[in-house]
């Protein structure tokens, strides 16, 4: 009999397969990753879902004033068909109610997304939005609008509102276009896998000595002139000693590698990933850092050299780190005094 090939992991899941699966819970979760890819205009998304929600699963601010300011509404509906009239009207229902309510002001877009879409006849409706506002009204005026609006004066100001509102803001989101904006957020590879975005080359260490190296340069100053106590060491008279100018270049190196990495990781991966990845770098080389040493120079060495050994398989960012990012965490770490080469007596 033939057999099947063995495979622990399994065969490759498609995103659109795995969305199939989600409660709505993760449905609106996923949406709010996707938003992130929108564009920077935003100062904040909120997923709201919930039993008390008023219409908007996801709300993605434009400004500091949020439901005050312009927003953008985001309606998750994780249904095993395509949406249908009778479900979008609710919603829309809602978005109208929360407005002349006060509980905010018409969002400047409203989307409907669905792993099953939205069906054909709601999908037309969606893109006609002179029929869209004209079927609305008709339905606020059946009794299914009323049994949704039983307020008479209520009603009459949705209608007043409705009449007046561009109804090209209420659209539909593909799914598969859904997925391929998320692809390019930070939340891809963590929610479906497969290898992350290639890395850039790192630029290295400029000639000039930025702002943000201020203390693991001057903690390296402090460990040249223990050595070389007669010198007064600075970075700009360290080329007299042209090996303690070297590992001073390389240190730096090592930074703008860690630094790179840091500034790739914060667009590839969900955020505090690579914050996960200095802890655990300096988990492991703290010991070695608080423990007696002959110099301060023996102390960052091996400190440096622990770095390179520790097991950090667990993290997703070593599948495109190198050595070299290693030792830069270090002096990241000690860039916030997490770690210190010379001890205070």
């Amino acid at each position: 009999m033939p057999s099947a090939p063995v495979s622990i992991s399994g065969p490759p899941v498609p995103p659109a397969q795995r969305v199939a699966f989600y409660s709505p819970d993760e449905w609106e979760d996923f949406i709010r990753e996707w938003a992130t890819a929108l564009g920077s205009s935003y100062v904040q998304i909120k997923r709201l879902g919930g039993s008390n929600d008023k219409g908007a699963d996801v709300a993605a601010f434009k400004t500091d004033q949020g439901f005050e300011g312009g927003w953008d509404c985001f309606q998750g509906k994780h249904y095993a068909k395509p949406l249908g009239w009778s479900d979008a009207f609710p919603e829309m229902l809602k978005i109208f109610v929360g407005t002349v309510s006060g509980h905010y002001q018409l969002p400047d877009s409203y989307a409907f997304l669905a792993p099953k879409g939205c069906g054909t006849s709601l999908n037309r409706q969606l893109s006609k939005p002179t029929e869209l506002r004209q079927k609305f009204l008709e339905e606020l005026d059946s009794d299914k609008g009323i049994a949704a609006c039983p307020d008479v004066s209520l009603r009459a100001q949705v209608r007043t509102l409705a009449e007046a509102t561009d109804f090209a803001k209420f659209k539909s989101v593909e799914l598969v276009d859904a997925i391929a904006a998320h692809r390019d957020t930070a939340y891809h590879t963590a929610r479906f896998g497969g290898p992350l975005p290639p890395r850039p080359p790192a630029t290295g260490a400029p000639a000039a000595i930025a702002d943000s190296e201020t203390r693991y340069v001057e903690q390296l100053m402090e460990v040249y002139r223990e050595a070389r106590p007669d010198d007064d060491l600075t970075p700009a008279t360290l080329h007299a000693r042209p090996r303690l100018a070297t590992h001073f270049q390389r240190q730096r190196e090592a930074f703008y590698s860690a630094e790179s990495l840091r500034l790739h990781a914060r667009d590839a991966v969900p955020p505090g990933t690579f914050e996960a990845l200095q802890d655990d770098v300096h988990s492991g080389v703290i010991e070695i850092a608080e423990a007696e040493q002959t110099t301060s120079m023996d102390r960052l060495t091996q400190v440096l050299q622990a770095s390179a050994q520790i097991d950090l398989s667990s993290h997703a960012l070593t599948t495109i780190a190198q050595t070299d990012d290693r030792k830069g965490i270090c002096h990241q770490l000690a860039n916030e005094d997490r770690l210190t080469w010379v001890r205070a007596e």
